[in-house]
């Protein structure tokens, strides 16, 4: 505590700034010594902040990084894809009622809309979460598709080895189908299967190539589906008897992207038979809808689990403030010395202010080099995992949340030693 010796003759000489400049620089000066001086109860004192802020730091990377992943794919199908599907409310659904698009939706669509490419019926065969696939004595379960050749396109996936679904295979219902790479590799197949035959339900199909991995998302496979043709898909043995189509396009003009989901969505009203009143059955959605939406719940989920998982920084704080009132009893003395030499209240207040910021500044740059550790570690044990990302508002918002706890926590113990009375400081023992 030099600067309390000097303080009785320095503290008029100078300008209001340099005065302040010079009393934090003391104060800073101070403080480390303190902390230095403990360096066991400081470094049990950052414990909490510590621990607080990795926390928050691992668990936001990761949820950013399977957010931002996602998001990549959503923009790789480019923002002039639109999907036509239905929709059925839940209340309709807890009754029993299902709305679809029929195949002559998708033949309308193709006869009246104009300004759009690469029109592409998806119908799920066998059921709908997932139908399963023989190789001998190997089996595997996946998402079965029926679609046409332009769904490569408009989905943007292409296949690894061997080829796509054809129109010709369409147009005569051949039992061909394309795997995705998990599916190929549950079934055991070699790296090229093309040629080879494989088993759903009663039918043989022939594998005709297999389609690039797309890796994991939440665990779960994003490969393990099967395409094939589409009238096939209508015709085979386990179809359902009403098929639910989507359908997706592409949109040739960018720019009028949002006057063919008006036509779109207006056609399909008209041949579904939809009041003025009454909501669509249906929706039109666009690849960047997609994404800006899963962008919002990603977020929404990030600062939830953010701020709940923030709740141990007010722990790290309530450890902060218990180690500052110890140090203030401490040096009580040290303090009745300090006023006696003329040490303002103010200046008394923002050194152990100082302190209490600084241990909890520490610990939150502690805890965000021990935050990004841990979630690249949990990222490599997982298998496929995206690459965790942490935005650069979450670094500064818990380095200021950080020093903001250090400040509330740490003012009820700087406010106690800056009230102390200097004779009953002095001869405190």
């Amino acid at each position: 505590m030099s600067w309390k010796i000097a303080m009785a003759t320095d503290l008029q000489r100078g300008s209001a700034l340099q005065r302040w400049l010079w009393v934090i620089q003391e104060c800073l000066v101070s403080a480390i010594s303190s902390i230095r001086a403990h360096g066991l109860r400081s470094v049990l004192t950052m414990l909490g902040v510590i621990i607080g802020v990795a926390s928050v730091i691992c668990v936001v990377a990761l949820v950013q990084g399977l957010s931002r992943t996602i998001s990549q794919q959503f923009e790789g199908l480019g923002s002039s894809t639109l999907t036509l599907r239905s929709y059925t409310p839940l209340q309709d659904q807890l009754r029993g009622k299902v709305n679809r698009l029929q195949p002559s939706d998708l033949d309308e669509l193709r006869a009246r809309i104009d300004g759009i490419t690469h029109l592409t019926p998806i119908v799920f065969a066998g059921q709908r979460f997932g139908a399963e696939v023989r190789n001998g004595a190997n089996t595997a379960n996946g998402q079965l598709l029926g679609s046409t050749a332009s769904y490569q396109d408009v989905q943007q996936q292409f296949p690894r080895v061997g080829r796509f679904i054809t129109a010709s295979d369409d147009d005569s219902r051949r039992r061909v189908v394309v795997l995705g790479e998990q599916i190929r590799k549950d079934l055991k197949l070699p790296e090229d299967p093309s040629g080879q035959f494989v088993q759903i339900g009663r039918e043989w199909f022939k594998v005709v190539g297999v389609m690039e991995a797309r890796g994991e998302v939440f665990g779960q496979s994003q490969d393990s589906f099967l395409v094939m043709p589409y009238q096939t898909a209508l015709a085979v043995t386990g179809v359902i008897t009403q098929p639910d189509l989507w359908i997706s396009f592409s949109v040739v003009d960018m720019d009028s992207v949002a006057n063919v989901k008006q036509r779109v969505a207006g056609l399909i009203r008209r041949l579904h038979r939809i009041a003025k009143d009454q909501p669509d059955d249906f929706r039109v959605e666009s690849a960047e809808t997609l994404a800006k939406t899963f962008q919002q719940i990603s977020n929404t989920v990030t600062f939830v689990v953010a701020g709940v998982v923030g709740i141990s920084l007010l722990v790290g704080g309530i450890g902060i403030m218990n180690i500052m009132l110890v140090s203030v009893t401490e040096r009580t003395r040290e303090v009745g010395i300090a006023k006696a030499l003329g040490a303002p209240r103010r200046f008394i207040l923002m050194q152990f202010l100082i302190e209490a910021m600084l241990l909890a500044l520490t610990g939150g740059v502690i805890g965000i080099v021990l935050g990004f550790s841990l979630a690249f570690g949990i990222a490599a044990l997982i298998p496929n995992f995206p690459t965790p990302a942490v935005p650069w508002w979450v670094v500064l918002g818990s380095c200021g949340f950080s020093a903001l706890i250090g400040m509330v926590f740490g003012l009820l113990p700087a406010r106690k030693a800056a009230n102390l009375a200097p004779i009953d400081a002095l001869r405190y023992e």
